[in-house]
């Protein structure tokens, strides 16, 4: 049966069929979830190739558990998160002390925005990031789940294997201490100009 990334077949019923030998299944499931994992690590790690690595093996470890997967238990892309997670943490704490030059990483171009536009756009990106990195962290971590990932308090709270209250005190706390930060810089990242 052919899958697609966008079909209303739940994760967990891609995971199954994958489980029962439909590559295809796979295939989808990656092209949904794929992209989002990347986008956690890259977030945590601000590095290409490590978030590249990081979400291939937190994608090889779910088809690892695919045959073993309790349905009901998580949701598949919580479960996902939560992996990402995990290995960017363990990749943090080994490289601690170590720098990654934010400048590396390429801002992916938009033809539909002016060059102006797109410098105050990397601005405002290395802003962000440079206050991020600030922040201890599980702040961290729960910020960009939260805020640039978009997840549920309890979907945070069961990746970071927190209660839900731990979730809103870390982002509240991250989210002040990143007002704090990037709140002086409105005029000079423009966004007075809005």
């Amino acid at each position: 049966m052919p899958y697609d990334a966008m079909s209303d077949t739940s994760d967990e019923d891609l995971l199954a069929a994958y489980a029962a030998g439909e590559p295809a299944a796979a295939r989808a499931l990656a092209l949904r979830l794929g992209p989002k994992a990347f986008g956690v690590a890259m977030r945590m790690l601000k590095d290409r190739a490590e978030a590249e690595d990081v979400a291939q093996e937190a994608l090889l470890r779910l088809w690892r558990a695919a045959p073993g997967w309790r349905a009901g238990e998580a949701k598949v892309s919580t479960w996902l998160y939560r992996v990402v997670s995990n290995l960017c943490i363990d990749r943090i704490r080994k490289a601690r002390g170590g720098h990654v030059d934010l400048d590396a990483v390429a801002e992916p171009p938009d033809p539909a925005r002016s060059a102006e536009q797109e410098l105050q756009e990397t601005a405002r990106g290395a802003a962000l990031q440079a206050a991020l990195d600030t922040l201890p962290e599980r702040q961290r971590q729960a910020v960009i789940l939260r805020h640039l990932e978009g997840l549920s308090n309890p979907e945070i709270a069961e990746i970071m294997d927190i209660g839900v209250r731990a979730v809103e005190s870390l982002t509240a706390r991250g989210r002040k201490a990143l007002e704090g930060l990037l709140g002086a810089r409105r005029a000079e990242l423009g966004y007075d100009d809005e």
